[in-house]
């Protein structure tokens, strides 16, 4: 009976934290685009890290203080697949996808990217551990990103995005005829779907933008 119930707990946990690792993201959303950076920040540790040389929920404020200022006026963040694994009860890392609109003085920005998340429980809660952006496209509405350098932020150089990096299938597949022909792989084990996907390609370094 002891083990049972304890199954149950962890399980009943489980749910719970999937529950509130799932807000996490829309939360954020929310608190950025009504820009209640107290509300935003929350959502971090107290001891977040911020850039090389800070750290704080308000070294954090006051930093997206500054960047939500300029060029933005307005913006919307829609949330939507996210998939989230577990490294122990405490402890998650997720990828979240994200499809924004800015208002950029005369011209209105849309961006396609993801998170690459990780997520820790301290003190009965969970918080954003760290934030990873991993940008495919930005450009104004009425200028569809084709060809390369799809970054094409008003009066910025255009940069290529970063939003395949993080996976080396994207490469592979346009790197062959056609099908392979090798083995289907097996179903990746549990709680690490993301990882198999990686298959040990380390985080792309990126210039963190407000998104």
């Amino acid at each position: 009976m002891t083990t049972s119930a304890t199954s149950l707990e962890a399980r009943i946990d489980r749910l719970e934290s999937l529950d509130a690792i799932r807000q996490l993201p829309a939360k954020y959303a929310l608190a950025l685009d009504m820009r209640d950076m107290d509300a935003m920040v929350s959502l971090f540790p107290a001891d977040v890290r911020v850039g090389k040389d800070a750290s704080g929920r308000q070294a954090l404020r006051a930093y997206m203080d500054r960047t939500l200022r300029s060029p933005f006026t307005g913006t919307s963040h829609h949330i939507g697949g996210h998939v989230i694994e577990f490294d122990d009860p405490d402890h998650a890392h997720g990828i979240v996808y994200s499809k924004n609109e800015h208002e950029t003085g005369d011209e209105w920005v849309i961006m396609q990217m993801m998170y690459s998340d990780d997520y820790v429980r301290q003190d009965g809660r969970w918080y954003f551990a760290r934030r990873l952006p991993l940008y495919w496209y930005a450009t104004d509405l009425n200028k569809p990103p084709i060809g390369d350098r799809k970054m094409r932020w008003p009066d910025t150089e255009w940069v290529e995005g970063n939003f395949h990096k993080l996976f080396p299938s994207f490469a592979e597949f346009w790197s062959r005829e056609g099908d392979s022909g090798a083995p289907v792989a097996e179903p990746a084990p549990l709680e690490k779907f993301l990882e198999t996907m990686r298959r040990g390609q380390s985080a792309p370094k990126v210039k963190v933008r407000a998104d």
